[in-house]
């Protein structure tokens, strides 16, 4: 018999949020990447798109070393830049499980930073169920 795997799903990521309307943004996703259901998301300072936040600056996407937004779905922007919806502000809970990191988050230290600067926005990962 097949196994059935399914993708994660905005509850597997979404744990709690107060007022979707207030807490959520449509949001310019830089061009160049497959970004996933609960991408951990940087804002570039200059042109305000928003990427996939790495651990340093990265010459030329300044300011998106600090993660400020969780999106909450898929986007394809392999071939340029797209809109998506993100949890920008809290109160939020988001499941720590579900979150996607950029490659280079990749020691508990970072994974730890990256938390940090989602609670100051007041996007709060939690172990959940």
């Amino acid at each position: 018999m097949p196994v059935l795997v399914m993708a994660p799903t905005l509850g597997d990521l979404l744990k709690y949020e107060l007022n979707g309307n207030y807490s959520r943004e449509v949001v310019t996703l830089k061009g160049g990447t497959n970004y996933p259901l609960g991408a951990v998301l940087g804002r570039i300072t200059a042109s305000g798109i928003y990427r996939l936040s790495p651990a340093a600056t990265v010459i030329g996407d300044e300011g998106a070393e600090s993660a400020v937004a969780v999106l909450i779905e898929t986007v394809d922007a392999t071939t340029g830049n797209r809109s998506g919806l993100v949890v920008a502000r809290g109160p939020a809970i988001v499941s720590k499980a579900a979150l996607v990191f950029d490659p280079s988050v990749d020691q508990p230290a970072e994974i730890a930073a990256k938390h940090a600067q989602l609670s100051a926005a007041g996007i709060v990962p939690r172990d959940t169920a």
